[in-house]
């Protein structure tokens, strides 16, 4: 036997092995699938929807299950979008839009829906339209949380049958034409020159009643000192009668002389103390109160 045709026999009895493994590779790499953490893959056999691959290892069955989508379930952003609407109070506004949302359920997505982010697109710009009609200018610019929220649970309910979630909606501008703005101006320095006055007018009244209090104040000190000064007068009256009660009426006639000699010598260091008027009974007064003071009677 030739060289030949030992190679040929071997070749013709091993072929039919190397053809088995073959197919056995080949089926392995057929039923065996890798799904990474970010996406899922659908699978259809004979055209139908067979089973939703999650990730890590799956199996399917080779020549007739075939992976027909393989959809990312990361998180998505739809480009920012800007929409004409008019407003309750029939004002003009352009709005810009984003919108984020994610896939919870592929077969949804990929069987009902041929392009996701122009249907979503188109359903929040009528959202957006429909609930801008509903409110005032002034009320979009003071509550666009509010308006947000309503925005994304309506967008939520809209797009539930496509297997999508939106994790997040939001208003990013809200623009006016030139004449609107010029209005909002003027309206806005109106009321600042408003706020301006009743401030000025709140300072003066607050003066005129810091004034009145300080009145009011001066007059109860006054009014407390002129107390003090009539309980003390009448202190000294209540002395004044026991002692005469007590010593009689030297004790009076002391005083009496007392108050005059205060009075001479008070008289005696004015301004005109070069010249000093004296009653004709001044030296009597001294005399008095010198008697009065020893205890001798005149």
């Amino acid at each position: 036997m030739s060289l030949d045709e030992l190679l040929l026999d071997l070749i013709g009895g091993n072929l039919v092995v190397l053809l088995l493994a073959g197919f056995l590779v080949l089926c392995v790499l057929l039923g065996v699938r890798i799904v990474p953490q970010s996406e899922k893959h659908v699978v259809e056999r004979f055209g139908r929807l067979r089973a939703v691959l999650g990730p890590g290892i799956n199996f399917i069955v080779p020549f007739l299950d075939r992976v027909a989508h393989k959809v990312s379930i990361l998180e998505r952003q739809l480009p920012n979008a800007s929409q004409d609407a008019i407003t309750a109070d029939n004002v003009l506004v352009q709005v810009e839009t984003s919108v984020f949302y994610r896939i919870l359920e592929p077969e949804k997505t990929v069987y009902r829906i041929r392009d996701v982010d122009a249907a979503i697109a188109t359903t929040v710009a009528g959202i957006v339209r429909a609930e801008i009609g509903k409110m005032e200018l002034d009320e979009v610019q003071s509550n666009r949380a509010a308006l947000i929220s309503t925005i994304k649970g309506n967008v939520e309910d809209a797009v539930d049958n496509w297997g999508i979630e939106v994790t997040r909606a939001e208003i990013l501008d809200v623009n006016l034409d030139q004449q609107t703005r010029d209005a909002m101006l003027q309206q806005l320095n109106a009321e600042r020159a408003r706020r301006a006055q009743v401030t000025e007018a709140e300072g003066r009244k607050r003066a005129v009643e810091l004034a009145a209090d300080a009145d009011l104040y001066a007059t109860e000190q006054a009014a407390k000192a002129r107390r003090v000064s009539a309980e003390a007068e009448a202190y000294a009256t209540q002395v004044v009668a026991e002692a005469i009660a007590k010593n009689g009426l030297e004790a009076a006639q002391y005083q009496v002389a007392l108050k005059q000699v205060e009075a001479l010598v008070a008289l005696g260091s004015g301004d005109g103390k070069q010249t000093i008027v004296l009653p004709a009974n001044a030296l009597d007064a001294f005399a008095d109160a010198f008697t009065l003071l020893t205890g001798r009677k005149p």
